[in-house]
């Protein structure tokens, strides 16, 4: 029997001295406290993990473009850019003033100055050579849209035909900067690929 002051199991020790053994109870009642309070500490790193992560997909990049998020603010840039190019690039021998007006509208900043000048130099060929030029946006793709700003790709099917010879149809691809100014989307930069 160990002595007092020894190493022994304490419910010996607590009978030997005349006091009552500790209830087995409450070694099991600390127990469940534990566990409930490292389940509890488990859980509160678990969320603020996930709240971390949360906030991270809202700061991605990839959040702010509404390309990826707004379906009918795409449609649109995608649907006035499409008609913007299909006017602008789209003439006879005798509408070039139309389309030139038209260019005016839809038209601004880069694009527009990159447009009258090569205009300036196509227009006396279209009445001379009898030129007709028709094109037709056959996809697009809005790459980008932030703000009042989209980044644009456009694929474009262009049919020439000069006087009363066959028509001609070649393709072209266009890197398109679109900006919204009083409600309407105008083109501002026109790139080709």
């Amino acid at each position: 029997m160990p002595k007092s002051g020894e190493p022994g199991e304490p419910e010996a020790e607590a009978v030997e001295a005349g006091a009552s053994p500790r209830p087995r109870w409450l070694h099991l009642k600390r127990r469940p406290l534990v566990v409930i309070g490292a389940v509890s500490l488990l859980l509160a790193l678990a969320g603020g993990v996930l709240l971390y992560q949360a906030h991270d997909l809202r700061d991605a990049p990839s959040a702010h473009n509404h390309a990826l998020t707004d379906a009918d603010a795409t449609n649109r840039v995608n649907g006035d850019v499409s008609s913007a190019l299909a006017k602008v690039f789209s003439y006879t021998p005798g509408g070039t003033d139309a389309t030139q007006r038209t260019a005016r509208e839809v038209l601004s900043g880069r694009a527009a100055r990159q447009y009258t000048q090569l205009f300036g130099q196509v227009r006396e060929n279209v009445s001379r050579q009898r030129i007709t030029l028709s094109t037709d946006a056959v996809r697009v793709g809005t790459v980008s849209l932030r703000g009042d700003t989209a980044h644009l790709l456009v694929f474009l099917d262009q049919s020439s035909r000069r006087g009363d010879k066959k028509a001609v149809t070649s393709a072209a691809q266009l890197s398109v900067t679109a900006r919204l100014h009083d409600d309407v989307w105008q083109i501002v930069d026109i790139k080709a690929r």
